[in-house]
C-alpha cells in the first residue's frame, strides 16, 4: 500500500470536514466509559464490603487510590498526547483501564484491588486531554464550545449509568459482573478507537518534509505553559469552580438531612434534579457562547458568580418545596461553567501543546474536588449551621470569578491580539530545528507504523 494511501485523513481547508463528528463522537464514548467505570465505585462498594468483609467506613479508600492514578495520569497525559498523538494515548488507555476493570471484577483480595483501583485511574485520567487535543485540532473554532459542551457531558452520563445498571446487575449476579461488563464495553470502545480515529493536523510539522515527519516526533516542549500566566489562573478558576460542585455533590445529602431535617428520599430527589441539568446545560451553553460570539471568559465569570449566589440562596432554605425550586438554578451554575473553562484552553495554550494544558488544568481543577469534601465535614461540625457549610461552598466559585479578571479577553475584537499573545508563546518553545529529542530510528518505525 503507498504512504498516500496510507496517511491519516486530513481535514478540509475550506470546509470543516464531516469526519470531525465521528471524532467528537469517540471522544465523547471514551470520556463517557471511563467516567462510567470511576462511578461504578459507590453503588457496588457496599456489596464489595459484604464480600470481602471490609467495614463501609475503609471502602473510601479504593476511591482515594483510584483518584491518586487519575491525578498522576492528568498531569502527565497531556504531555504523551502531544508527543505521540491522542489516538495513541486514547486507544492505548481505554485498553488498558477496561482490562483491569475486568480484573477488579475477579479479585478477592484488598491490597490487589488497591493496587488495581490505582492503576484504572492512572490509565483513564488521560482520557479528558486525549479528547480535548482531538476536538480542538478537528473542529473549527466557531464550534468549539458546542463540541466541549457535548464532550463535557460524559462526566454526569458516567454517573446516570452507573446507578441505574450497578446495583441492578449487582443484585442479580454480583458485584463483579457490573465491572466485567463496563470493562468489556470499554475494550470494545478502544479497539473502535484504533480503527476509526487518527490524529488532526497539528501532529504534522508544518517546516519539516513529510518523509522526515513520517520517521520521527519531536519530544514537546512544554516549559511555556509554566509561564503561560492564563493557564495558570484558568486553573485556579477551575480549582474554585469543583470546589463548589463537588462540595455540594459530597455533602449535599447529609447537609439537607442533618441540617434541615429533610427525608433522605426527598433530598436524593433534590440532588438527582441537580445533576440531570447538566445533561442539558453543558452543550447548550457551548451554542450558546458560539452563537453570541462574546468568548468564554466572560461568561464563564458570570456562571460562577449565579452558582456562588444560588449557594448562598440553597444553604438559607430549610422548605422541600423551595429546594426543588432552586435546584435547576443551582445545577446550570454548577456544571455550566465547565463547558467554558474546558474550551478555553487551546485558546490560551495554542493547538500544539492543547493536551500538556488541558492535562495540566485537569490535574489542578481536580484538587478542588479532592479538598473540598475534608473541609466542609469539619465545618459543620464545628458550627452546626447548614448556612456555614453552603458559605464555604460558595466562596470557591465566587474567587474563580474573581481569578478571570486577570486572564486576557478572548472577545472577538481582542482575537488580533490573543493570536499575537500565543504566537510569541509558541515561537519561546525551540523547534525540531533547534532543540528537539527524538525517538531512535526504530522506535519512529514502530510508532509510525502504530499511528496510521
Amino acid at each position: 500500500m503507498s504512504s498516500a494511501s496510507s496517511a491519516p485523513p486530513r481535514p478540509d481547508t475550506t470546509a470543516p470536514s464531516r469526519y470531525r463528528w465521528v471524532v467528537l463522537l469517540l471522544c465523547w464514548a471514551g470520556f463517557t466509559m471511563t467516567s462510567v467505570d470511576r462511578s461504578t465505585w459507590g453503588p457496588a462498594s457496599p456489596a464489595v464490603s459484604e464480600s470481602w468483609g471490609v467495614p463501609l467506613s475503609a471502602l473510601g479508600i479504593f476511591a482515594t487510590c483510584y483518584f491518586i492514578g487519575y491525578a498522576v495520569s492528568n498531569a502527565i497525559g497531556g504531555f504523551l498526547t502531544d508527543w505521540v498523538g491522542s489516538r495513541l494515548v486514547l486507544g492505548v488507555s481505554l485498553l488498558a483501564s477496561g482490562s483491569l476493570m475486568v480484573a477488579f471484577g475477579s479479585t478477592a483480595s484488598v491490597p490487589v484491588g488497591l493496587a488495581v483501583q490505582a492503576a484504572i485511574g492512572l490509565f483513564a485520567g488521560v482520557e479528558f486531554s486525549a479528547g480535548m487535543k482531538l476536538i480542538t485540532t478537528w473542529m473549527p473554532a466557531q464550534e468549539i464550545g458546542r463540541a466541549s459542551g457535548i464532550f463535557m457531558t460524559a462526566t454526569s452520563l458516567g454517573t446516570v449509568v452507573a446507578n441505574a445498571v450497578v446495583p441492578t446487575l449487582s443484585s442479580s449476579a454480583g458485584w463483579g459482573a457490573s465491572y466485567h461488563f463496563f470493562g468489556s464495553v470499554t475494550v470494545v470502545l478502544a479497539v473502535l478507537c484504533a480503527v476509526f480515529l487518527r490524529n488532526g493536523p497539528v501532529t504534522a510539522e508544518p517546516d519539516v518534509p513529510a518523509e522526515q515527519s513520517v520517521r520521527r516526533r519531536a519530544l514537546p516542549d512544554i516549559r511555556p505553559l509554566a509561564r503561560n500566566r492564563d493557564l495558570l489562573l484558568l486553573g485556579a478558576a477551575g480549582f474554585g469552580g469543583l470546589w463548589g460542585t463537588y462540595g455540594f455533590v459530597t455533602w449535599s445529602n447529609t447537609l439537607m438531612i442533618k441540617g434541615s431535617g429533610i427525608d433522605p428520599v426527598d433530598a436524593g430527589i433534590v440532588v438527582v434534579i441537580f445533576s440531570s441539568v447538566a445533561v442539558v446545560v453543558k452543550p447548550l451553553m457551548g451554542w450558546i457562547t458560539d452563537r453570541l460570539g462574546y468568548g468564554m471568559r466572560l461568561p464563564t465569570m458570570a456562571i460562577l458568580l449565579l452558582f456562588s449566589a444560588t449557594l448562598l440562596v440553597f444553604g438559607s432554605l430549610h422548605s422541600y418545596a423551595l429546594f426543588l425550586l432552586v435546584a435547576p438554578l443551582l445545577g446550570i451554575g454548577a456544571y455550566a461553567y465547565s463547558t467554558l473553562t474546558a474550551a478555553m484552553i487551546p485558546v490560551l495554550s495554542g493547538t500544539r501543546l492543547a493536551g500538556s494544558a488541558a492535562g495540566a488544568c485537569n490535574a489542578v481543577w481536580q484538587l478542588g474536588s479532592v479538598t473540598v469534601p475534608a473541609v466542609i465535614g469539619p465545618v459543620f461540625s464545628a458550627t452546626g449551621s447548614f448556612r456555614a457549610a453552603f458559605a464555604v461552598l460558595a466562596v470557591g466559585p465566587f474567587l474563580g470569578a474573581a481569578v478571570l479578571l486577570g486572564v486576557r479577553d478572548d472577545r472577538p475584537g481582542h482575537t488580533a491580539r490573543t493570536s499575537e499573545l500565543s504566537a510569541q508563546t509558541e515561537r519561546t518553545s525551540p523547534g525540531p530545528s533547534e532543540r528537539s529529542l527524538y525517538l531512535p530510528d526504530t522506535a519512529h518505525n514502530s510508532l509510525n507504523q502504530a499511528l496510521r
